[in-house]
């Protein structure tokens, strides 16, 4: 399996220009060594939108699915610290996924990532999976691109934290995502209008109204790497 585990947390929000520096600073010098310190974390990647926005996606990597119920975790979102109290109501517009990882080939981390948030049809689950699973290896090989991964959220059974409230509102998830990771941000963005495009997902059982997103890293770490 390509990503560094069983299980992820995939997340987009946006940030106002005017608190970017502040954030940054804090989601590579605090938030991330602060995640990556808990058991299960195997890695945490940041990306900006590749257009012109505010808009971020951030992916943990993690052991397993436990992890995303596990005390190390609560602790940490339920005890957010005065930097991250601050910022938490700068999240705007908050999707948050905590996923199982159902397929995964190639490399995780690239220069660029495409983001398809996304539902099956009723009934349609199996063939959406069935439909991804099939082209992931091949993707993972094809110029310009290095990886792709499929995961499916299912939120574990825990009470709204500390963290989330102060954020002001519930967080919305997808339901399903994928991920395909590449050094040619073209190559990432062609995919996403034709193999990927809106009639190609619904003629293989994906429901109307998915959301595509292209994103340049920002910053990735792992436990080593900020221990």
């Amino acid at each position: 399996m390509a990503l560094l585990g069983a299980a992820a947390l995939a997340m987009w929000w946006d940030i106002s220009a005017e608190v970017r520096s502040d954030f940054e600073d804090w989601h590579a010098h605090e938030h991330f060594p602060e995640r990556l310190a808990i058991p299960g974390f195997r890695r945490g990647t940041r990306w900006r939108s590749a257009s012109p926005g505010e808009g971020m996606f951030v992916m943990y990597e993690l052991e397993n699915y436990d992890v995303l119920a596990s005390p190390g975790y609560l602790e940490r979102l339920n005890a957010p610290t005065p930097w991250s109290t601050r910022l938490m109501p700068e999240h705007r517009n908050m999707v948050r996924s905590q996923c199982r990882v159902l397929e995964s080939g190639g490399g995780g981390v690239a220069g660029h990532a495409l983001t398809l948030r996304l539902s099956p049809a009723a009934g349609r689950d199996d063939e959406v999976r069935a439909f991804f699973r099939a082209r992931i290896a091949a993707l993972a090989q094809r110029p310009g691109l290095v990886g792709a991964h499929l995961l499916r959220h299912a939120a574990p059974p825990i009470a709204a934290t500390t963290e989330q409230k102060i954020r002001g509102s519930n967080d919305s998830f997808a339901d399903w995502v994928f991920i395909a990771c590449g050094y040619d941000l073209g190559a990432l963005e062609a995919l996403a209008e034709t193999e990927l495009c809106a009639s190609t997902l619904a003629a293989h059982g994906v429901a109307p109204g998915h959301v595509a997103g292209s994103y340049g890293v920002a910053f990735s770490a792992t436990p080593a790497d900020i221990a």
